[in-house]
């Protein structure tokens, strides 16, 4: 296929405010009322770094860390030491150690019901690990998308690890295509969700629903205080297949989303904003809609995970095959992304933070679409600037 260059679109500061449509969502499914209030600047009030990225990127694959994966989807590090993997399809947690590759099993999350694009996946450590050991994550169940936590005890047999996942928050809808599934703990200490809206357009404007959002919710999967509409757990809304959320040193979120043939997207979440689909896919006029910092033809990008290193954006790419970057300096968000990496390991489905410089990206070849090599899947160590 051929590929069409990326297109970088206008991006305003991230400080000025952004067309709302005047039809707030409600919350659907888990009781929520209608209407919103004031939307907050800012999840949190702590302080914040940010690292002036370089005028020209760089990515060096260090080393493979691990090899055989089947289709995996969510990675959450361990702050002791090693790797967490969902995978997909199998259900399943392994547990890497990051200096041998070694694969240790933790269990099978119960409930869970793949089909297509859904099944288990993102994956998030709870903010009170070191006390409680609890995993959170995103899955498919036989009727909807929820999120669960379950206790990791690794002095039990590998197998046996995993508690019984307690479900904090159901409802979210499910299609073969376009669960979303991305989720992580934010600077404020709330669980942040990615949805999608199943293939079925209307729901990322649908008042009641669920689908097509950002969700903000407590560690117990309550709406969390300060969300921009009352009682709900809707962060953001008209977004069409939110697989990538990222935090930046000035504790700026950031979403990467799905197009379907013409856009993919790079966004700056303000809460409450309305992201347009599926009336605008890409930059839009409609001053409604909030416009993405950054949009790319679809063959070059169909983004999943998005980290943040070294002052940017990394963005891992499916289709397009490639690690962007996009570089944030300041307010200013208008600098051209960069690719890396293209076509070397086929199918990218997340990127995640190792500190500092360094990077862990997993290949997404078994999941039904890509063209699985003798080692895949697998996760690298990358050091970029």
């Amino acid at each position: 296929m051929q590929r069409r260059a990326v297109t970088g679109v206008l991006a305003a500061a991230l400080l000025l405010t952004a067309g709302c449509s005047s039809g707030a969502p409600s919350a659907g499914g888990n009781g929520a009322a209608p209407g919103r209030t004031t939307a907050v600047a800012s999840p949190s009030g702590q302080a914040s770094t940010e690292t002036a990225p370089p005028a020209k990127g760089s990515v060096k694959v260090l080393r493979t860390v691990a090899e055989g994966l089947n289709s995996p989807w969510g990675l959450a590090p361990l702050p002791g030491g090693g790797l967490l993997v969902s995978s997909r399809d199998r259900a399943t947690i392994t547990r890497i150690d990051e200096r041998t590759g070694r694969k240790t099993e933790l269990g099978k999350v119960s409930g869970v019901s793949p089909e297509g694009e859904g099944g288990l996946l993102g994956m998030a450590l709870s903010p009170d690990y070191a006390s409680d050991h609890m995993i959170y994550a995103y899955f498919t169940s036989a009727s909807d998308n929820r999120i669960a936590r379950m206790l990791y005890d690794d002095r039990k047999p590998p197998g046996m690890q995993l508690g019984a996942p307690d479900t904090i928050f159901k409802g979210i809808p499910k299609g073969v295509i376009h669960n979303g599934g991305r989720i992580a703990f934010g600077p404020d200490r709330m669980l942040y969700a990615g949805t999608g809206e199943t293939g079925d357009r209307g729901l990322a404007q649908d008042r009641k629903s669920l689908g097509g959002r950002i969700l903000r919710l407590t560690p117990d999967g309550r709406p969390a205080e300060g969300n921009p509409f009352p009682d709900s757990p809707v962060y953001s809304y008209g977004h069409r297949n939110v697989q990538g959320l990222a935090w930046d040193g000035k504790q700026r979120l950031f979403a990467s989303e799905f197009g379907q043939d013409t856009w993919d997207e790079l966004n700056a979440i303000k809460p409450g904003d309305n992201y347009g689909w599926p009336d605008a896919e890409g930059r839009s006029s409609d001053p409604r809609f909030h416009n993405p910092v950054t949009q790319w033809h679809t063959d070059v990008a169909s983004p999943s995970g998005i980290a943040y290193a070294r002052g940017s954006i990394w963005m891992a790419s499916l289709k397009g095959e490639r690690l962007w970057r996009v570089p944030l300096r300041g307010t200013d968000l208008s600098a051209a992304p960069e690719a890396f990496l293209t076509g070397t390991y086929g199918r990218l489905r997340t990127v995640a933070s190792a500190g500092g410089d360094k990077l862990w990206l997993i290949t997404s070849n078994t999941d039904g679409r890509g063209t699985p090599k003798k080692a895949d899947d697998r996760i690298l160590e990358l050091e970029v600037k």
